[in-house]
């Protein structure tokens, strides 16, 4: 099996997108960019990954962290992509290959890097190459007139005029042999306009010596375009979501508009799932069959079960939702919330932490908190748990068959017992007895020749 180390350069300040925030952090799809090549990177399983960092390099490593088989180099100053790799070399193995990537460079499929380095053997190179209809900027792939094999790559700032209306162009990924990697960066110069030194020039050497130059192209050219500003950042973006939103097509999912979605994390779809306009997914979600998500609600970390419905404008976080639950518009169910089937959670409604068992409903302006709540409850408008005594949190137990009358209050820790009303208006500070009525309201009063406060005008 073929050795393989690969060096991701990361190094870059990345001036052009403004901002004190090293390039390779800035997100894509909930992540930082860099975090997506390394994705792709361990997807090869390759004995080595270094990761060449410069600018904000202590960032950069706290918010990878460490990781198995990953080796930190720092370059002390840019001097370009030869300078950046040879770096490394001290990491490198004598025998293989090594693949060369850009932490700049978030959307490279992992597929498209394995065919790359199954082109190549211990004594031969390979480059992903890529024809653009406007190549302008790009690093041109020469190629020799009678025999069709790569000749050199010349930089835009080099290229003669006859070069530049070369469409294929360099991405700059790259397979490399490592009995010959240290001789090649040795011979490295830096000659050119930006007096740097180029990686690319290896592509002469290797030349000069007959080494043998393999290329292969990726699926989709967004594959290999790089982030240099904010705009190509929101291109890109908008380049993976599209992708995601066709792969979920093509399994049968069924979007109003699949241009405004966005995947921030993972999403899992059962049959017949309708996704409309402006939704977000974050982390980990997963929807079952017949599921219905409204527009603009936002689900991070969240199970809901067949059948279920998500009306406009709700923020579900960290909750489990059984089947054929209604939920919202404009709810927020929060961290720690189980919903049992058939669950009806409606307009202004916030629950946190909660249990409620089946065919339960919370219909209206409520907050439940730190509650475990039975079958069959109906809990009336404005109905308050006062879970939160200042230091610590309590817990309110609601039985089966429990209705709560509007703008009630349940000071916790409190137990509404099963088969329990509670009057509307009421503070319950105390457990309820099963089957009874619970009311607590002070007495209605009438003041007679009482006037009404009026400013006094002057």
């Amino acid at each position: 099996m073929l050795h393989v180390d690969v060096v991701i350069l990361a190094a870059g300040m990345g001036k052009r997108m403004n901002s004190s925030l090293p390039k390779v952090l800035h997100p894509l799809a909930g992540k930082p960019i860099l975090l997506h090549v390394l994705d792709a990177t361990y997807a090869l399983s390759p004995e080595k990954i270094c990761v060449i960092f410069g600018y904000g390099g202590e960032l950069v490593h706290q918010t990878v962290g460490d990781r198995p088989d990953l080796i930190w180099v720092k370059q002390e100053q840019q001097l370009g992509t030869g300078h950046a790799v040879k770096q490394a070399l001290p990491h490198l193995a004598d025998k293989g290959v090594t693949l060369v990537l850009f932490g700049d460079v978030p959307l490279v499929r992992s597929d498209t890097l394995k065919t790359l380095i199954e082109k190549v053997r211990e004594d031969s190179l390979a480059l992903l190459t890529v024809e653009l209809d406007d190549p302008t900027g790009y690093g041109r792939i020469v190629r020799d007139p009678v025999s069709n094999c790569v000749r050199a790559i010349v930089e835009e700032k080099d290229a003669s005029p006859s070069q530049k209306k070369i469409r294929e162009i360099n991405t700059g990924i790259m397979v490399l042999p490592n009995r010959y990697l240290s001789d090649w960066l040795d011979k490295l110069g830096n000659t050119n306009t930006q007096g740097e030194y180029y990686l690319t020039d290896v592509i002469a050497m290797a030349v000069e010596a007959g080494i043998q130059i393999e290329t292969a192209n990726p699926a989709s050219e967004w594959e290999v375009v790089g982030v240099n500003d904010k705009a190509q950042l929101a291109v890109l973006e908008r380049a993976f979501q599209q992708n995601i939103a066709r792969k979920l097509m093509e399994q049968g999912v069924m979007f109003a508009d699949p241009s405004r979605f966005d995947v921030r994390g993972q999403l899992i779809c059962g049959n017949d799932v309708e996704i409309d306009v402006n939704c977000i997914f974050e982390g980990d979600v997963r929807l079952g069959d017949g599921v219905k998500i409204h527009a603009n609600c936002v689900l991070r970390n969240v199970t809901v079960s067949d059948g279920s419905v998500i009306h406009p404008f709700s923020l579900i976080e960290d909750a489990a939702l059984g089947k054929n639950c209604r939920i919202g518009p404009f709810a927020r169910i929060r961290p720690g919330t189980q919903l049992d089937d058939a669950v009806h959670v409606g307009n202004f409604v916030e629950i946190k932490n909660s249990y409620i068992a089946s065919e339960s409903k919370v219909n209206h302006l409520s907050y439940i908190g730190d509650t475990e709540m039975g079958r069959q409850v109906n809990i009336g408008a404005g109905t308050i748990t006062c879970n939160y005594d200042g230091a610590f949190k309590h817990r309110t137990i609601i039985e089966d068959d429990v209705f709560i009358g509007s703008d009630t209050q349940l000071i916790a820790p409190v137990t509404i017992t099963k088969g329990s009303t509670v009057g509307a208006g009421s503070t319950i500070t105390r457990d309820t007895p099963e089957g009874q009525l619970t009311l607590s309201r002070t007495k209605q009063m009438s003041i007679a020749n009482w006037k009404r406060p009026e400013k006094t005008r002057g």
